[in-house]
């Protein structure tokens, strides 16, 4: 339903702009039918008829006294001036009524013999018919001028009116009022019954109307609903659903329709003369501009709010990663410094360090994901061998492996790949971490290096539920979790970490299922650019 405020705001903003919007649509399709009138489609007014008569009088007066003189070529010339008068002022029509009877009236009172319509002399046939030529020429130039005048002014108006309806579209700062002010303007400049419905969760809703109404019935619903998805008007005067009372038009935001207005007589006839179809067109065009521009404010304003959150959410990220690493590192020390009197305390410092290395892997990938989001990411190039790589990244997890088997298959002929070895280093812990916490209990690790045509392929895979269809790429996202999968624990920063630090090095990742059997699989791809063959040591 239409707000109060919004038609408040309305009223008071029509009632200013009356006065400088010019003629209403009503006079200005008043004025194009005088016009057209006065071009030969009609008979002229009573009061032209009156006018010219009462003057092709007051010129045979005044032709009498001349006439008294003998001057009888200046009484024809005098009966030009009616005729001028008629064509200029009443139309065409009105100025060749006035030809004939000013060329009946000076062959009755001035050409001998007087008194009657008879020609004597051939002379005086010549300049009847060049009266009568000049009062058609000359009706015809005027009543074409009037009604260009007439045309021009219309255009004018119509242009008075979309400036002003421009300029109520930019005062509105929302959807809300975008709407109120279209339907009020529109019923305003057309007198017709107006309703915007754009699409809400339970299909289209009435989002402003005039008058006010909260329901249209079904088949209006039909023919606005078709209007949106189609983006073409429907309705009477259109080419579908002309059995609804309202003719619902689109109104686009690009290529898309974003909203539909519909209008509706009262006394429900036709809603609109085809005549008007072309300024409704425009002002809806300038209703979809005045929308567009909403929309990009709108998300101006989401985007900036996102970029608040996320300035923010780097900031505490680098405030938590710095502030726990120093006491951490001091917790890490003792307890390696520690050595235990039984059993029992060594099995205790064990778990001790475990959790705190763990705990320092994650203040890690904390630092880590600020330096990736920040783009301060060092890299040092260097060739990398993946087995060494392989077996350094196993040594640091012994303790995170416990009691998972272990298959490595990579081979020792491999080619050097150009890698960050400090990078790779991080990028391996995190797929190793990420496989020991989802793989299932006792499950097997593999680690395998596949040799292809478009360079290397690292993976590591586990055997746990795997990854839920669709949700490949996702699992790479920064807190990333996929409900229904095994990917449920932990903090959600490996495998963007991973994901960050292989882009910086010009690697590309993807996760998946394994072949054959349950387990995810999550891959490294080098291309062969960044291979270096060399021959390795005996």
């Amino acid at each position: 339903m239409v707000r109060a405020t919004g038609r408040q705001t309305l009223s008071t903003a029509g009632a200013a702009r009356r006065k400088s919007r010019g003629m209403s649509e009503d006079a200005i399709s008043e004025r194009v039918k005088a016009a057209r009138r006065d071009d030969g489609e009609g008979w002229g007014t009573p009061f032209g008829h009156a006018a010219t008569l009462a003057l092709i009088a007051l010129v045979t007066l005044a032709g009498q006294a001349l006439f008294a003189r003998g001057d009888l070529a200046d009484i024809g010339l005098l009966y030009l001036v009616p005729v001028m008068y008629a064509g200029t002022r009443h139309g065409l029509l009105t100025g060749l009524a006035a030809g004939v009877v000013s060329t009946l009236a000076y062959n009755f009172f001035f050409i001998p013999p007087v008194h009657t319509l008879a020609i004597a002399e051939p002379s005086h046939l010549v300049t009847l018919l060049v009266l009568l030529g000049v009062a058609v020429v000359g009706s015809q130039l005027a009543a074409r001028v009037r009604g260009q005048a007439a045309l021009a002014q219309a255009d004018a108006s119509r242009e008075a009116a979309l400036a002003g309806f421009a300029r109520v579209l930019m005062a509105a700062n929302g959807r809300p009022a975008l709407w109120s002010v279209l339907a009020g303007e529109i019923a305003r400049l057309f007198d017709v019954r107006t309703v915007v419905l754009s699409t809400a969760e339970d299909g289209l809703r009435i989002r402003a109307a005039e008058p006010a109404q909260d329901r249209l019935d079904l088949i209006d619903q039909a023919a606005a609903q078709w209007c949106l998805d189609h983006a073409q008007a429907a309705g009477p005067g259109a080419a579908t659903l002309t059995t609804s009372e309202w003719l619902f038009h689109p109104i686009r935001s690009g290529e898309t329709a974003q909203a539909v207005l519909g209008v509706a007589r009262g006394d429900a006839g036709e809603p609109l003369p085809h005549a008007a179809m072309p300024l409704l067109a425009s002002l809806l065009d300038q209703a979809g501009l005045a929308l567009a521009r909403i929309t990009l404010e709108e998300e101006m304003v989401a985007l900036g709010r996102l970029q608040e959150r996320e300035t923010l959410r780097a900031a505490l990220l680098s405030s938590v990663g710095h502030d726990l690493r120093t006491p951490l590192t001091t917790v890490l020390g003792l307890l390696r410094a520690i050595r235990p009197e039984s059993a029992a305390q060594a099995e205790q410092l064990s778990v001790a360090r475990s959790e705190a290395e763990r705990l320092d892997r994650f203040v890690g990938n904390l630092l880590d994901m600020v330096r990736i989001e920040s783009g301060a990411i060092e890299r040092a190039p260097e060739p990398v061998d993946l087995a060494e790589a392989v077996a350094a990244a196993l040594d640091d997890m012994r303790r995170t492996l416990g009691g998972h088997a272990l298959h490595v298959a990579v081979a020792d002929d491999l080619p050097l790949v150009l890698a960050d070895a400090r990078l790779l280093h991080h990028c391996l812990i995190n797929l190793i971490d990420n496989a020991c916490k989802h793989g299932g209990a006792g499950g097997a690790i593999t680690i395998a290096v596949a040799e292809e045509p478009a360079g290397l392929t690292l993976s590591v895979m586990d055997e746990g539920p795997g990854i839920p269809p669709g949700e490949e790429a996702r699992v790479f996202g920064m807190f990333a979790r996929a409900e229904g999968s095994d990917r449920v624990g932990g903090s959600g920063l490996g495998l963007a970490i991973v994901q960050g630090f292989a882009d910086a090095m010009g690697f590309a990742v993807d996760a998946g299922g394994r072949a054959g059997q349950p387990g995810a699989r999550f891959s490294i791809h080098m291309p062969a650019s960044a291979l270096r063959m060399v021959e390795k040591p005996a």
